[in-house]
């Protein structure tokens, strides 16, 4: 799909597919292009500068009791780093790491010097002298977390271990897909295994290799592995080349995983930019896997064990007999929230 149209125009339309799918606009947790584009932001402000104060609104927050948050003010930025989907920043002092997590709907704001937090929102701010940087998080689960550490072995214990995708080989990158037997969907989405990459992303990289995302990944050939491979880095690298080209020197003020110009998240029953067919998705938890049947799974619908035993041999299991009972006038049940999907579930 491509989208033309103001930077203001985009928002919209992400905000309206956020509202059609069922998700608020903030509710999508910032994956490894939205936070490059966070880090190279913040660089171009507050490296160099001086924290000179910290206003905390919400005690929980702040996860580590020792350094106390307070000793950061007067300490200067001297770096500022992506680690996961987390946000590092390095002081100038005793080894210390500010490492902030925004979670699923917590987001950076950059502020003029002394702004208000927002009072139903708000978590904090961090004023500097040439602004304030504000974070806020927009929802009644507060799970944003920031934590002050000192020294590179605690840092390094935050890091979940999963591999750098934009700069692995290939062998490197098919060891790590294969070490366990996972669904696509699953194994991209695992810290432990890649890094950075979340609901959002791995559906469009699984829609542009042309994979299921119930695929066990011990099943695929070495030109399937290949080929997801090349569609991981080629997604990413379009998305942070697209993001950073949305805000350029501006700040990243927008962050959502629902954009029109996805080609299947966030996009379910609409038609799939490659071959037209509706976009279908299996709900689960709090995330989704979407997909266009006609390019990622010949045809078939997916439903998970849960789904595919409560409805028997009424799910369709084709585009065609989906069609052919709307034809008919029968209703399409909608997917419950089930458990992750795991090995086994490959096929409905």
């Amino acid at each position: 799909m491509t989208f033309t149209g103001s930077t203001s125009g985009r928002r919209r339309a992400g905000r309206e597919i956020a509202d059609r799918v069922g998700f608020s606009y903030a509710g999508s947790m910032p994956e490894l292009p939205d936070v490059t584009v966070y880090v190279k932001a913040l660089a171009m402000r507050v490296a160099g500068q001086p924290i000179e104060r910290v206003r905390l609104v919400s005690p929980f927050l702040v996860r580590t009791a020792v350094p106390p948050i307070r000793s950061v003010e007067g300490t200067r930025i001297v770096g500022v780093s992506r680690l996961g989907k987390r946000i590092v920043f390095a002081l100038d002092r005793d080894e210390l790491f500010l490492v902030l997590h925004l979670m699923i709907a917590g987001r950076l704001h950059w502020r003029t010097p002394g702004a208000k937090v927002p009072g139903r929102i708000g978590l904090a701010a961090f004023d500097f002298p040439n602004g304030t940087l504000v974070l806020t998080e927009a929802s009644t689960k507060k799970r944003a977390a920031l934590h002050l550490i000192r020294g590179a072995t605690a840092l390094g214990e935050l890091d979940r271990g999963g591999i750098d995708v934009l700069a692995v080989t290939s062998d490197d990158f098919a060891e790590a897909l294969r070490r366990e037997n996972h669904t696509l969907k699953r194994a991209l989405t695992d810290p432990s295994l890649f890094d950075g990459i979340g609901n959002a992303y791995s559906d469009e990289i699984l829609h542009r290799a042309r994979l299921s995302p119930l695929k066990l990944t011990r099943r695929l050939t070495d030109a399937e592995v290949a080929r997801l491979h090349d569609a991981t880095r080629q997604t990413l690298t379009e998305w942070i080349d697209r993001l950073r080209g949305e805000v350029g020197d501006g700040f990243p003020e927008t962050v959502t995983a629902f954009r029109p110009e996805m080609a299947v998240h966030g996009r379910f029953g609409q038609p799939c930019p490659a071959c037209g067919t509706p976009v279908q998705r299996i709900v689960y938890a709090e995330n989704e896997a979407n997909y266009c049947p006609t390019c990622q799974t010949g045809g078939r619908l997916l439903a998970d064990r849960a789904l595919s035993r409560l409805l028997r041999a009424d799910w369709p299991r084709t585009v065609d007999e989906l069609e052919q009972r709307r034809a008919a006038g029968h209703g399409m049940p909608s997917p419950p929230a089930s458990r992750p999907l795991d090995a086994g579930e490959e096929t409905p």
